[in-house]
């Protein structure tokens, strides 16, 4: 689902300005990263800044680090004791995430895991006020199961790509990963103990908050 690019700019030019350092890491990304497209970008990374800032978050939780940009976004609007935890099961990755994770600042506050969420999620100590799911779309809803007990009450789960590029829609388009996101989505829908909105943000941003 392409956005319009007159309208996408506007957005863009009526959104708080992108930080100078992710604006190097954005270049940098489609420079020299193989799939510059799974970048967060500069609305999402506002979105996310301020859902942590609305919230007072002090504990996150992102699955699917990629180059950082969520990560350091979300970092920003972190209150000043905030901690955040990124796992990336991609090792290529690690040194050119590592140097701009370091460059934002912000360090002290990210936790950078390398390897399976599936395996480090239980050996962290910490509960969440906010998750940011954002990896391999097959495992959303193994993801959302793993981590639910861990988000305190009225904490949230936010869930990128979940319109899949308007696959959701198309019953003709059921690979592996759409099928994730349909399996993904419709467990959010079916599941009691939350509320649920799903945004056209970029590619889908579903927003879940635990009960309390």
């Amino acid at each position: 689902m392409e956005m319009d690019i007159a309208l996408e700019r506007y957005i863009e030019a009526h959104t708080e300005r992108e930080p100078e350092i992710l604006a190097q890491l954005s270049r940098a990304t489609h420079q020299k990263i193989l799939r510059p497209r799974m970048l967060s970008g500069n609305l999402q990374g506002q979105f996310l800044k301020m859902l942590c800032q609305m919230n007072r978050v002090h504990r996150v939780l992102e699955i699917g680090t990629f180059t950082g940009y969520a990560a350091i976004s979300m970092a920003m609007g972190l209150e000043k004791d905030g901690i955040l935890h990124t796992i990336d099961i991609n090792d290529e990755l690690e040194d050119f995430t590592r140097q701009y994770l370091e460059r934002s600042g912000l360090s002290d506050r990210i936790v950078f895991h390398i390897g399976d969420a599936r395996e480090i999620i239980p050996q962290l100590e910490d509960f969440f006020d906010l998750v940011f799911i954002d990896a391999d779309k097959r495992q959303y809803a193994e993801y959302y199961r793993l981590v639910f007990d861990r988000v305190r009450s009225g904490g949230m789960i936010v869930a990128d790509d979940v319109l899949w590029d308007g696959k959701v829609a198309a019953p003709d388009l059921r690979d592996a990963q759409t099928r994730g996101i349909l399996e993904f989505n419709d467990l959010v829908q079916s599941d009691d103990r939350v509320e649920n909105i799903l945004l056209p943000v970029r590619h889908g941003l579903m927003l879940i908050r635990k009960k309390e």
